[in-house]
Parts: structure tokens; sequence; C-alpha cells
């Protein structure tokens, strides 16, 4: 397993990241398996592994905890805080006030006194980013987290955290994590870009798009489809364009000599931004296949064949961009007064 630097960490990690969001009851509920599961990638080289306090409130966490057991000093573990923990409207965000009870729950959940990378698990729009920053330095200097970063922001928001780090004397985001995949292109006009310009690390995930690209016979069956079915509704319009699009790059994989879900790991890994590929397997079986894909490489011609099938900086579906959510016209009331 080839490894990069994380932006400007200094920290060298692995080509392909283990994602943790399907080990507890969103997806495989067997501890031991998902036990067994992490300690495969670790022997197939892989060394990061990204975990987060919602996934399935806090179990991950604690399947991740007791994988590491005697491994821990040769992992950089990840995790994530931010998204509500609860219905307490102070069990979420950035604040100092909920940043320092999540910390200190992951550290317990996780079975560790440090955690490598602290990652804002989403924007938190009532908050003031300074304050954000100034704990999360705060848990820095403390020893009990070694770097920051964020995940999902906007452009504009990655500038606006780094020009308050810089002016408040802040430790300052040094990675971003990102959703990213062949069918979900919109972070290739300005988030990666971004990043690249402030030396950023950065973790996408979702290059599978939700199971679209996994290579099934019928991507609109599985765990995803039962889990969000909007998602694959085919009385949308897009999702028939989805569908049309994952037919095309079926047939260019087969071309290629490779499986789709290939494709789709080497296509993320390809750009010069990305650090490192989040994986999320949910079954033994699923983290084979994307294991055996760690070494493959696509050809110019490959690359543009793909780009033209869905172009450079685009959704699939528009549904599924993220980067269009925003308070300010997702709520009516924000654009009244």
């Amino acid at each position: 397993m080839k490894r990069r630097i994380l932006g400007g960490t200094g920290m060298s990690i692995s080509e392909f990241a283990l994602g943790t969001m399907m080990f507890g009851a969103l997806g495989n509920t067997d501890h031991d398996e998902s036990v067994r599961m992490i300690h495969t990638a670790l022997d197939a080289g892989i060394n990061f592994v990204d975990t987060a306090d919602v996934y399935s409130q806090g179990e991950s966490e604690e399947i991740v905890g007791k994988a590491l057991k005697g491994r821990r000093d040769d992992v950089v573990l990840a995790t994530k805080f931010a998204l509500p923990m609860g219905s307490d409207a102070n069990h979420s965000g950035g604040s100092r006030r909920w940043i320092m009870r999540a910390v200190e729950d992951s550290l317990r959940r996780l079975g560790t006194d440090y955690i490598d990378l602290y990652q804002m698990h989403r924007p938190d729009y009532t908050t003031d980013i300074d304050e954000t920053l100034s704990a999360l330095s705060d848990l820095v200097r403390s020893g009990k987290v070694r770097a920051i970063g964020s995940s999902t922001f906007l452009a504009e928001l990655i500038v606006e955290a780094q020009w308050a780090a810089e002016k408040g004397g802040h430790h300052r985001f040094r990675t971003e994590q990102p959703r990213y995949s062949i069918l979900t292109r919109t972070i290739e006009g300005g988030v990666l870009p971004t990043a690249q310009r402030y030396g950023m690390g950065v973790l996408t995930y979702g290059p599978l798009s939700s199971g679209w690209l996994s290579g099934r016979a019928d991507p609109t069956q599985g765990h995803r489809a039962v889990t969000a079915p909007s998602a694959f509704d085919m009385t949308v319009p897009a999702n028939q364009a989805r569908l049309e699009a994952v037919h095309q790059l079926t047939k260019l994989a087969a071309d290629a000599g490779m499986p789709l879900s290939h494709l789709a790991l080497a296509f993320v890994r390809s750009h010069p931004a990305v650090t490192s590929v989040l994986i999320g397997p949910r079954t033994p079986a699923h983290l084979d296949d994307l294991l055996a894909g760690a070494d493959v490489e696509l050809s110019e011609d490959v690359l543009d064949r793909i780009d033209e099938i869905v172009p450079p900086g685009t959704e699939n579906n528009p549904a599924d961009n993220y980067l269009a959510a925003s308070p300010a016209i997702e709520d009516k009331r924000l654009r009244r007064r």
C-alpha cells in the first residue's frame, strides 16, 4: 500500500483509508467480524482509520477501540464531532462547550488518550469559527489531539477558517474530508483547488457513490437502497440519468479490464489534490474487493472517457450536491424580513 504525507501534518498515511461508518447498528452489527475486518485492512497496509462519534451513536468508535488494542501506535486514528449526539441542541456543533465534552466521550469510546486527527464533521453556521478553532487549538496544546480538520466545508468556509486561524493565532485545519466520486464531482471546481492552495490533506469519502459504482448487477438494490430509498427512486429523472451513466461506466471498466469498483477508486485516487481515499466496507467480501483495487492506475484515455460520461465539476444528480446546502437558501425564513 503506497503512502502519502497528510497535508502539513508530517503524518504518513496509506492511499486507502478505512472508513468505519458501516460498523455498528448502521451496517454490520457483528462486533467480532467488524474487528476482524479492521485487522484485515491493517494487515493489508492501511494505516489510517477514520470514524465519528455520530456513527451508530458511538458504537463505531467502540468497535474501533476494541480493534486497535495493542496496535494503536501503528495507526493514524481520526474521528469527528459536530453532528447531533442527541435531541439537545447543545449536544452538537462547534461550541467550546460541546467540543470539550465530545472529545472526552470519543477518547473514552476509542480507548486511547489522544486522537491523531480531530475533524469538524459539518460546518456550524450558528457558532463563530474563532470559537471553534480556539477550543480545538487548546486540545492540540493539551496533547489530546495532534491535528485538526474539516469535513464537507464549502470553499469559502475553508478560506474563512484559514483566515480566522491566522488572525486569531489558532491552529488551522490541516485537512478537508469531502464527498467525491465519478458521479459527484462538484468539489473539483472549488474545494479541491482551495485545499491545494492551503496545503491541506484531502481525505475523500463515498468513492462508490452509496453503492451506485459498486458493480452489482442492479445498483438500485442493496443495503444503501434500503436505508436511503429516495436516492435510488427510479421515478426521479436524475436517478434515471445516473443509472445510464453507471451502465456506460460499467462498459468502460470492462473494456479496461477491471471491475467498476476498481475504476471508481482509481479515478478518485488519481486527482492530485487527493491524499487518501476512504473506503467504507460493510462485509468482509466488500473489503476484499476494495483492497484488490489498491494498485489500479487509469490511463489518460480512460480518464478522458470518464470526463465524457460525467463532465468535470458536475453532479450526476443535483440533489446529492451537499455544496448547495446552506441555511441561507434551505430555510425560507432566512430569505424574509
